[in-house]
């Protein structure tokens, strides 16, 4: 059997990124995927069935440092958690890469400057066909390239809400969205946020940079090929075999992006003589330093409001992210939900009948508030047998709990006399990352900056574990910008070797 060049586990956001990259160089890659590609079925829209009932959540729990279960909410199929993403895909600010300090403690300096990325936030976007508009946002970073595509276009209510907004002395911005409008609206009059897409038009990573790189003859991909381990070789420098059960390859280099939780696991389970703390791990800080997004669904209600919108998610605000508005510590983003109907409520509201879920809806609009989670060694994923433990610790929760009552004010401020708030637990995927980071010094960092394991030569993991900080924007266009960045490392310095 001809053994494959570059295996890389996982075809979400990083795996197919970095596959799309390298796909061009005209090595054997097998990209290795657990899951299995999401059929076209009536599901996909039906808000009961993703909702209500968890159609599509995965069937498996993980489990609390005290031995409780519960259901992740991670998704395992080809493209990963995009397939359910709200496609917004931002940039980080340029302060993101320097050491920030929060109310609730310091998020740390990359090991690079946003310069260093810029070029690659270009390709990144025009892999994903970003839609979006610059000029709205005054912390939007320097852009050397337009985006391709104008943003997607406000419905009636929400073009009025970005006004009274803006009379309030805001800057809504557009958000940037991988999202071709007119065809996802053609298939069903529903929102794309958790929605999964069937190639519908939302730029996933199936849909976009797995595509691209399938387009090569010598890019494959293997779907329900669940790795279970990883086997370095006698000296430790290098990975020697990959596990697929009883099925053992022997690929020149390694690209682990299973994703933050379970790339770290993989390393953890890979334990042996040599490294009994698991592969990649002379630091001890794989599976360490666990962030999650800290986030709030904000509610506003006005009689005199009629969200007749479809889709709802098209514009942001940053004018609390780099400081409180009143040069206090940040605070975090601000963008708009897909749009929330009574179908949807009826998933966390049992008790309530969806006809009166229905009413409120129609009166509502729905918002999402965003803050940072900083890194601390304490919150950590674990493995205890064939069970992931997770030891998450908020941090920075008083700065978005002032956060969610600015937002508050703001939206009363809008016109809104009610406003309500929810909060998302760790049963919703909120941009898990930082298990595997990446930094200078191999005493602190599993990776060194183009996302190569300092202690085996030929891994790397391209996933949003490399994550020095969370930011407090949507990861997905970060990490498709540094694995195009790591691409280009490896095919210009041929590390197969």
């Amino acid at each position: 059997m001809t053994q494959p060049d570059i295996v890389i586990i996982g075809s979400g956001i990083g795996g197919a990124t970095i596959a799309s990259g390298l796909a061009p160089t005209g090595a054997n890659i097998l990209i290795l995927e657990a899951g299995e590609r999401l059929a076209d079925r009536p599901e996909n829209r039906d808000q009961r069935a993703i909702f209500q009932r968890g159609h599509f959540r995965p069937k498996e729990n993980w489990f609390e440092a005290d031995g409780r279960p519960f259901n992740p909410g991670n998704y395992i199929n080809v493209g990963g958690n995009s397939k359910f993403y709200g496609a917004v895909l931002t940039r980080y600010r340029a302060e993101d890469f320097e050491e920030l300090r929060h109310g609730e403690g310091v998020s740390p300096a990359w090991p690079f400057p946003y310069g260093e990325l810029e070029s690659w936030y270009g390709k990144a976007e025009q892999l994903f066909q970003v839609r979006g508009s610059l000029g709205e946002d005054p912390t939007e970073p320097p852009h050397s390239t337009p985006y391709a595509h104008p943003p997607v276009p406000d419905e009636r209510p929400i073009a009025d809400l970005r006004v009274r907004l803006k009379r309030q002395g805001l800057h809504p911005y557009s958000l940037p969205l991988g999202v071709d409008i007119e065809r996802w609206l053609a298939k069903g009059q529903t929102p794309w946020d958790a929605h999964p897409n069937s190639d519908d038009g939302k730029m996933d990573a199936e849909t976009t940079a797995l595509a691209e790189a399938l387009r090569y003859p010598n890019v494959r991909l293997r779907t329900g090929a669940r790795v279970s381990k990883l086997e370095a070789s006698a000296d430790g420098a290098r990975i020697e075999a990959v596990h697929i059960g009883n099925e053992v390859l022997k690929p020149g280099l390694v690209v682990l992006s299973a994703g933050a939780v379970q790339s770290a696991v993989l390393l953890l389970r890979s334990k042996d003589e040599k490294h009994p703390n698991g592969l990649a791990n002379a630091s001890d800080q794989v599976g360490r330093n666990f962030m999650n997004h800290n986030l709030t669904a904000v509610i506003g209600w006005s009689p005199r409001f009629r969200n007749d919108s479809v889709y709802q998610k098209t514009f942001g605000l940053n004018d609390f992210y780099l400081t409180d508005g009143a040069g206090g510590a940040p605070l975090g983003n601000v963008q708009l939900l897909g749009r929330v109907s009574g179908r949807i409520m009826k998933g966390d509201l049992k008790r309530l009948p969806e006809w009166l879920l229905d009413r409120v809806s129609r009166n509502s609009v729905d918002f999402l508030a965003m803050s940072e989670d900083v890194p601390t060694p304490d919150s950590r994923v674990t493995v205890d047998g064939e069970r992931i433990v997770l030891h998450w610790k908020r941090t920075n929760w008083a700065a978005h709990q002032r956060l969610v009552g600015t937002l508050k004010g703001v939206l009363k401020g809008a016109g809104f006399p009610l406003v309500v708030s929810h909060v998302f637990d760790k049963r919703t995927p909120s941009h898990q990352c930082g298990t595997v980071r990446m930094g200078l010094d191999p005493r602190h960092a599993p990776l060194d900056p183009f996302c190569r394991t300092w202690q085996h030569r030929n891994l790397f993991v391209v996933d949003a574990g490399f994550l020095p900080s969370s930011a407090a924007v949507n990861p997905a266009l970060t990490v498709a910008a540094q694995a195009l960045r790591v691409a280009d490392q490896i095919a210009t310095q041929d590390l197969r070797a």
